[in-house]
C-alpha cells in the first residue's frame, strides 16, 4: 500500500471517512442523515481502518477539510484529526472543501470538456449567504473564497460569456434568484472524503503538513451563536 492516509470529512451535513493508498480510495464511510457527526466519525474511523488492514502507526498522516463550511462540523472534523495526529506522531494535512466538490464534479458526468466553463461550489452559510471559489475544468482554483450574499446580478458578466456549473447544498439560492441561460445547476454534489485522496496525497509528497498544535479550520466569517431548530450535528 502506498502511503495510506486517513481523510476525513466533516463540513457540512455529510460526514465521511476514507482511508487512500496514494491517489486512489481504497475504504470509505458516509452518512447523509445530519446526524451528530461527533459519534458517526470516531465509528467510521475504526471501520475503514479495519477494513484496509491498518492500524494508525502504518498511516502516512491525517487529512482534514479544512472549509469553508459548518462552524460545528468543522470543529469536530479538526479536532479529531489533531487528536489522531498528535497521539500516533502524524503530519497533519488540510483540503481545500470548495476543491474536493470541485473535484466530484470533475470525476462525474458532468464533467465539462469544452474549455470555457467556470464550476462553482458553493456552501450554504445562512440567509441569502453562500461560500464560494471559482474553479476551471481541471479543478484549479482561480479565485478567492469568498462569503457573499447572492442576488440575480451575482456572476452577471462572467455569464455573459462562459458556462458556468453550480454545484453544493448552497447552489439551491442561486437557482432561485438567477435565469440566465449559461447558468447550469448540477445536482448531488458535496464534499466527500472520497474525492480528497488525490488532493491529500499531493500534499503529503510536498511535504505541506499544518502546525497539529495551532491548526484551525477556515471559517470565513465569525461564528454567531444561535439556539438550534434541531440537532444536525
Amino acid at each position: 500500500m502506498t502511503d495510506p492516509i486517513l481523510n476525513i470529512e466533516t463540513s457540512t451535513g455529510v460526514c465521511s471517512v476514507s482511508i487512500s493508498s496514494g491517489s486512489e480510495t481504497i475504504a470509505l464511510r458516509e452518512s447523509m442523515t445530519g446526524r451528530s457527526h461527533a459519534a458517526m466519525v470516531t465509528v467510521f474511523i475504526d471501520e475503514v481502518m479495519k477494513e484496509a488492514g491498518l492500524d494508525f502507526s502504518m498511516l502516512s498522516g491525517v487529512a482534514v477539510s479544512r472549509g469553508p463550511g459548518s462552524y460545528t462540523g468543522l470543529r469536530i472534523g479538526v479536532s479529531v484529526a489533531k487528536g489522531l495526529c498528535y497521539g500516533a506522531g502524524l503530519p497533519l494535512i488540510a483540503v481545500n472543501t470548495l476543491a474536493v466538490m470541485a473535484l466530484m464534479v470533475i470525476s462525474s458526468p458532468h464533467a465539462p470538456t469544452d474549455g470555457h466553463t467556470v464550476l462553482c461550489p458553493m456552501i450554504d452559510a445562512r440567509r441569502m449567504e453562500v461560500y464560494m471559489a471559482l474553479f476551471d475544468e481541471k479543478g484549479r482554483q482561480t479565485g478567492d473564497i469568498t462569503a457573499d450574499i447572492i442576488t440575480g446580478d451575482t456572476f452577471r458578466e462572467l455569464l455573459d460569456e462562459k458556462k458556468m456549473l453550480i454545484f453544493g447544498d448552497g447552489a439551491g439560492k442561486f437557482k432561485d434568484v438567477i435565469t440566465h441561460g449559461n447558468a447550469l445547476f448540477i445536482p448531488g454534489i458535496y464534499p466527500s472524503a472520497r474525492l480528497m485522496a488525490g488532493l491529500s496525497f499531493k500534499a503529503l509528497r510536498e511535504g505541506i503538513f499544518e502546525d497539529t498544535a495551532y491548526f484551525n479550520p477556515f471559517y470565513l466569517k465569525d461564528f454567531l451563536a444561535t439556539t438550534p431548530k434541531n440537532k444536525m450535528f
